[in-house]
């Protein structure tokens, strides 16, 4: 028959016992976590990419559909294998965007709004295709059922940690004074950089390319 102190020496050797276990099973996790990654970055690399590295030829208003796709995609270079979609709540106002995925609202996959879509180990994403970025120019995305509005956005930062642009935004007050001055600094180092008008108009953005 155990005693009170013999009881609790042996709680307390289990609980130390359990704490280096969870300690083992969290340096594993991280450890498979980091070989995914390697493993989804030597995907990437050893699969033929479909966005041109350079866009040599002048596009213009009357370009073909694929010229003025190429050009789009030879600027906008993030992840291929996933692109998000700009929501907006129809009964809130609130927008955003998230990651689109196959398996949205599909019934016994799909958990929203229970299950937030980084939490969920059903997530299935779309990659950018040339219909994607069709649509998102065109603004629309044509299905047998109903148009609706189309707009995505792209996770500039790839697997391995490198980018191919920049995006700056400016707000507030003193956006435009701001924004001149960055583009007289760009001008001044020889950095090209495009500026734009923000979609709710009370700001831009600045984007820098890399070749």
């Amino acid at each position: 028959m155990l005693d009170i102190k013999e009881i609790e020496a042996l709680i307390v050797q289990a609980e130390k016992i359990l704490s280096e276990l969870n300690e083992k099973r969290e340096k594993i996790e991280k450890e498979i976590n980091a070989l995914k990654k390697k493993r989804e970055l030597l995907k990437n690399n050893n699969q033929p990419t479909t966005i041109p590295t350079t866009y040599e030829h002048k596009v213009t208003n009357n370009s073909s559909e694929k010229e003025k796709i190429s050009l789009f995609l030879s600027l906008f270079r993030g992840r291929e294998d996933v692109f998000a979609r700009r929501f907006e709540s129809t009964r809130t106002g609130k927008s955003g965007y998230q990651p689109c995925c196959r398996n949205e609202w599909i019934t016994g996959i799909c958990r929203k709004p229970k299950i937030k879509c980084n939490e969920c180990d059903n997530r299935d994403f779309l990659p950018i295709t040339d219909e994607v970025i069709r649509n998102h120019l065109l603004g629309r995305e044509f299905s047998k059922k109903s148009v609706r509005d189309f707009t995505i956005g792209v996770y500039p930062l790839l697997m391995d940690e490198t980018c191919w642009f920049l995006a700056i935004d400016f707000d507030k007050e003193f956006w435009m004074d701001d924004v001149t001055a960055f583009m007289k600094t760009c001008d001044k180092y020889t950095v090209p950089a495009i500026l734009e008008r923000s979609r709710s108009g009370t700001g831009g953005h600045v984007w820098i390319f890399f070749f």
